[in-house]
């Protein structure tokens, strides 16, 4: 599933049905965003990007099944994209200064959980967001992640292993 966002928009009017899919839609895609990128502001700009790309292509995402499911695959993906470049410009400014820039952090008890997920690899952080976050089905998800649903629950048992180890917890959900 690829975006091409070159591709100007087939419309110049918001195709019908868009406005209340993104109604119904963006509270929850913001919070998957959220969660896997850790910051408020990052995941107004993922789900909005997100959000775009599929207005762009309404015509054609629109007849899918689930569009839901394709915005959240493309959030999922740019999520890893977006932390790729940050990690990058991190770096790119430690050689600088001897600070490091800290990027804004989920409030509460849930932050060390999140951060802990976030530093799973990125397909067992997609599954764990996509699962706990938004108590997506195993069939589900291995739908918006376009994987099997043995990868899911092998990618949902690795990380329920790792973050048993890393918090200290036997028996997580």
């Amino acid at each position: 599933m690829t975006v091409d966002e070159d591709v100007p928009p087939q419309t110049t009017a918001h195709p019908r049905g868009f406005e209340a899919f993104y109604a119904r839609e963006r509270t929850s895609v913001v919070g998957l965003a959220y969660v896997l990128s850790g910051s408020r502001l990052g995941a107004e700009d993922l789900a909005q990007d997100a959000f775009l790309a599929a207005l762009r292509h309404w015509d054609r995402i629109s007849t899918y099944d689930d569009p839901g499911a394709w915005v959240r695959r493309v959030v999922a993906n740019r999520a890893v994209s977006r932390f790729r470049r940050r990690a990058a410009e991190a770096r790119a400014l430690l050689r600088f200064r001897s600070e490091r820039h800290v990027l804004g952090e989920i409030p509460g008890e849930s932050a060390i959980v999140w951060d802990a997920v976030r530093r799973l690899p990125r397909r067992q952080a997609q599954v764990v967001a996509l699962r706990y976050l938004e108590g997506w089905p195993i069939s589900d998800i291995a739908r918006i992640l376009d994987c099997s649903e043995n990868t899911i629950k092998t990618h949902l048992r690795r990380a329920k292993d790792t973050l048993a180890r890393r918090l200290g917890e036997e028996n997580l959900p």
